[in-house]
């Protein structure tokens, strides 16, 4: 019996939304090999979870491919793939701690951990940028393993914030859906890709006026929430339909 078959159809929906996500990070070219994830919650009162593969790359995921786990990254469910438990330590603790993050997205793309390793971050150079730092918060290094503690103070930085930035480590967005939080990336990732160029020039660069962002800031959960996830979904569909439309297999 398939997978398919095997799920209700929210969860089928969900694993077909989160492997269009992880085929649009490698279109992007935002992928590590197969170290960073994406997981989102499957539909229903439990607290399962999906998430990659271990040691697929995102190019190869498909809607069947993706693991059930619970909040310890244990497999709830029969699969012929494995996965990593340790990889599902930030998303399980985002997860955990936030029921409005229902997809959970990092990524060690190369613009990203540039902009975390400087610094003053995140700056206001761009419309872009005022999505992301209308609800953005910082998490500092403290080494490649989460132990329970840092999951404390990772969660504890994360507020209720939609963005944050890793330092000297990623990216991370969440939100309440699957669009919604590949749309976060893509701001914040052309965000920290239109700062870096922008410094590369060595001209004086001009900064959004204060109040404006002020004012992004006083409606943050508006602007995050009206980015348009579920507009842009659609197409992104029709997109990997015509690129690469295995990924629903």
């Amino acid at each position: 019996m398939s997978v398919k078959e095997q799920v209700s159809e929210q969860e089928w929906q969900a694993r077909v939304d989160l492997a269009a996500c992880y085929r649009m990070v490698a279109h992007y070219g935002w992928d590590d090999l197969v170290f960073t994830h994406i997981s989102a919650r499957v539909p229903g009162p439990e607290h399962h979870f999906l998430i990659n593969p271990y040691g697929m790359l995102f190019e190869e995921v498909t809607a069947s491919s993706l693991v059930k786990v619970d909040l310890a990254g244990n497999k709830v469910s029969d699969s012929e793939f494995d996965v990593n438990p340790a990889g599902f330590v930030i998303h399980s603790a985002v997860h955990e701690a936030r029921d409005n993050a229902q997809c959970v997205m990092h990524l060690h793309t190369t613009a990203g951990v540039a902009i975390s390793a400087l610094e003053a971050g995140l700056q206001p150079y761009s419309q872009q940028s005022l999505f992301a730092l209308s609800s953005l918060s910082y998490h500092n290094y403290e080494g490649v393993a989460l132990n329970p503690d840092e999951k404390v103070r990772l969660v504890a930085d994360l507020g209720d914030t939609n963005f944050m930035i890793l330092r000297n480590h990623g990216l991370l967005t969440c939100a309440e859906t699957i669009p919604d939080t590949f749309l976060l990336m893509f701001i914040l990732q052309r965000a920290c890709e239109i700062q870096l160029q922008a410094q590369a020039t060595q001209q004086p660069l001009i900064p959004i006026d204060s109040r404006i962002l002020a004012g992004i800031k006083a409606q943050a959960k508006e602007v995050t929430r009206s980015a348009g996830g579920a507009l842009a979904w659609p197409g992104i569909l029709r997109k990997l339909d015509r690129l690469c439309p295995d990924f629903r297999d």
